[in-house]
């Protein structure tokens, strides 16, 4: 075997500033090689018609194009990407090593970590798709089963991709590489993994007296004497260790998508971007922002609820996520077509008028491109039933010819819509950490930190305020009037140092219980919570309990209503200089406050010390907007209209007003005069517009 390429992670100036382009790309993900029968030229014929400008080829085919050992066949791609570029369509190129062929197997079964279990049971609303358990040891037939690591593997890994990215770097119809697919940590118990564990807690933190220290291994006698007796993951329980193995398991894929996209840049041409797609919302087990830095542009493959359940809020999750990680536009290369599903529990098409609406609405977030999974539905495998433009008789059908009249808009309107811009001066604060670190010690069995952030980001999708991520890796406060934190469990001195200076700065927070609790290494800290926070929070707290049932509070501060109401969790608060807005009722904990508000500098910290049902968070986060000077009309647009705004392509601010409902919206238009960009009419100022069913306006402003 020759070595492997080292991976030299590059300077963020050296990694290309992220594409522009001159038009929306729209299209899907195209797999000839699962065909039936030959019928590449009326797969592009059908694409053509429906104006389908990118499809993304070749994630999925490392047998196809080494079949057996050293034995490469190219001809076949080189056939599709041909004909694509004849007929106009761009091409996306995935690296395919996210799955292994046989072979590959059969001689290297060590680098397999594990393999399908029993298919998982639905949710409670039975509505979204489960997948099989992923169980050890290792076996041949699912995908992503590889010790990411692994020094056989990523020499096999590095020849494919080596000789893919050499052969079509030059073809003029790949605009871009997409490294490997929706990689996460592939866990393994192996001696391997275990051995460069050890090895990075070598090079971050010198020596284990350092770690017997800072994790207090002398609980329950297990202070470690040097590196060969440090224990394996298995069995461990110290929050500590098991905190710095998920970033050790974070790092991992960082390292191993990082490594690609360097092999790839040795070859690719300047025009060419490399990206990488996540699957849509945080995915916890990965550090998104960091992989970010090394690639070109961001991509996404957001599946969402359709029929009833379509609001837009899980498409707007994923692309303000998504375009935070690099401040740009980015790629949405997988999203719903059809009925999505391992298996057919879970068949929802969308409604006629939805598939137009999606495809909008991710342009609303900051999509440059739209793509499906996938052109056809597949008569084999394990996605058999995950649909596709094409349905399984491979003929145009309703969905198809929907997506048809989107490609004819996309086409004439792209121009205007393409490279949309986002300036927004709220965020909420995403911490890893502290999601891990309240997984090892929970505080209930269903509610954690994330759902404190999705309930935070719900309440201004609501509310129609736009939100960007800050991420804890490198926290930039500038330019946000209002930051909300969901439980900052995890967090060093200095992190929490620099949000007391965002508040004193002017800057206003809105921040969840448990923060400021544990310091960086999962530690609980030994001064009076919340610790470095003190000062700016105006209290300290030291008790805390779980509330056995849900409390009201007195007086209904917030005008909740029937919401006026917390659970779970109460901390016992001691105010200082904070001022005490809403009291438990409660005979007990009523002389404590719930909720707090605290002037420090020019700013404000507002404190939940419990968890607060959906409409009080509405409340207290709508509180907070007004008292920014950001609340606006857009507060008060009818219940079912989302409002995305921004800067369009020409420099004016352009709004998409977007209907979630299978009735009419009426409302007057609070905004200046402009143009709809679909239509081309006129929109004066207060004019009442309507929007149809699950149908949307589009202003762009003189």
């Amino acid at each position: 075997m020759r070595p492997l390429t080292l991976l030299v992670l590059l300077p963020l100036a050296a990694v290309a500033q992220p594409p522009k382009f001159d038009g929306i790309l729209y299209g899907a993900s195209y797999y000839h090689e699962y065909m039936p029968s030959e019928r590449l030229e009326k797969d592009v014929e059908l694409m053509q018609a429906a104006k389908l400008s990118v499809m993304r080829l070749g994630e999925s085919t490392w047998s196809s194009w080494e079949p057996r050992e050293g034995e490469f066949q190219f001809d076949w791609m080189q056939r599709i990407l041909d004909r694509l570029h004849k007929a106009g369509i761009k091409a996306i190129l995935g690296t395919p090593t996210y799955s292994i062929p046989p072979w590959l197997y059969q001689k290297h079964p060590e680098i397999v970590v594990n393999r399908a279990g029993a298919a998982q049971p639905l949710g409670e609303d039975r509505y979204e798709p489960a997948y099989p358990w992923r169980v050890p040891p290792g076996g041949y037939g699912i995908r992503q089963n590889t010790d990411l690591t692994h020094p056989v593997y990523r020499w096999y890994s590095e020849r494919i991709i080596r000789a893919v990215v050499s052969r079509f770097k030059d073809h003029p119809a790949v605009i871009g590489f997409q490294v490997d697919n929706e990689t996460h940590p592939n866990i393994s118990a192996s001696r391997n993994m275990h051995v460069d564990f050890v090895n990075y807690l070598k090079r971050k933190f010198g020596d284990v007296a350092t770690l017997n220290r800072i994790w207090g291994f002398v609980y329950w006698g297990q202070l470690v004497s040097g590196w060969d007796d440090f224990p394996p993951r298995e069995g461990i329980l110290n929050p500590g260790y098991k905190l710095e193995w998920e970033r050790f398991q974070q790092n991992t894929v960082t390292d191993f998508l990082g490594w690609q996209a360097k092999i790839v840049r040795e070859y690719k041409r300047p025009d060419q971007f490399v990206t990488h797609n996540w699957p849509g919302g945080v995915r916890t087990q990965v550090n998104q922002y960091e992989v970010a830095q090394l690639l070109d542009i961001v991509a996404v493959n957001p599946y969402h609820p359709v029929q009833d359940r379509l609001d837009g809020e899980f498409i707007s999750f994923c692309g303000d996520l998504t375009r935070s990680q690099k401040q740009s536009n980015y790629l949405v290369t997988e999203t719903n077509a059809q009925a999505i599903g391992w298996d057919s529990r879970t068949q929802f098409p969308p409604y006629d008028g939805q598939l137009r609406l999606n495809a909008y609405s991710h342009l609303a977030s900051g999509a440059n491109m739209v793509a499906y999974w996938h052109w056809h539905s597949l008569h084999y495998g394990q996605e058999t039933y995950w649909k596709g433009l094409l349905s399984h008789d491979l003929e145009p059908n309703r969905v198809y010819n929907e997506a048809a009249r989107i490609g004819a808009e996309f086409q004439r309107i792209g121009g205007r819509l393409v490279n949309f811009r986002q300036k927004n001066e709220i965020a909420i604060l995403l911490s890893l950490d502290s999601y891990h670190g309240i997984q090892f010690m929970p505080f209930d069995d269903r509610v954690n930190y994330m759902t404190v952030l999705n309930q935070m980001y719900r309440a201004l999708y609501n509310l129609n305020a736009g939100v960007d991520f800050i991420f804890t890796e490198k926290p930039d406060f500038t330019g946000y009037r209002v930051v909300l934190v969901p439980p900052l469990y995890i967090a060093s001195d200095d992190l929490l140092h620099k949000l007391a200076a965002y508040v004193e700065g002017g800057g206003r927070v809105v921040m969840a219980f448990k923060s400021g609790f544990a310091n960086e290494y999962s530690t609980v800290r030994w001064d009076k919570a919340p610790g470095p926070l003190r000062k700016a929070a105006g209290f300290y707290y030291q008790e805390f309990s779980t509330l056995a049932e849900p409390l009201p509070l007195k007086g209904d501060p917030f005008s909740a209503g029937a919401d006026n109401r917390v659970s779970v969790w109460a901390e016992m608060i001691v105010p200082e200089t904070a001022e005490m807005l809403a009291f438990y009722d409660h005979p007990f904990f009523g002389r404590y406050p719930a909720i707090t508000r605290n002037k420090y500098g020019r700013g404000t910290l507002t404190y939940e010390g419990a968890y607060l049902s959906d409409g009080l968070q509405r409340k207290v986060v709508a509180q907070a907007i007004e008292n920014a000077g950001l609340a606006g009309p857009e507060q008060r647009l009818p219940s079912k209209v989302r409002l995305k705004r921004g800067i369009s392509n020409r420099g004016k601010t352009m709004r998409y007003f977007l209907n979630y409902s299978g009735e009419t919206q009426e409302f007057e238009n609070p905004y200046g005069a402009g143009q709809e960009v679909i239509t081309g009419r006129a929109v004066a100022e207060k004019q009442t517009l309507a929007l149809p069913p699950w149908d949307l306006a589009i202003v762009e402003e003189k």
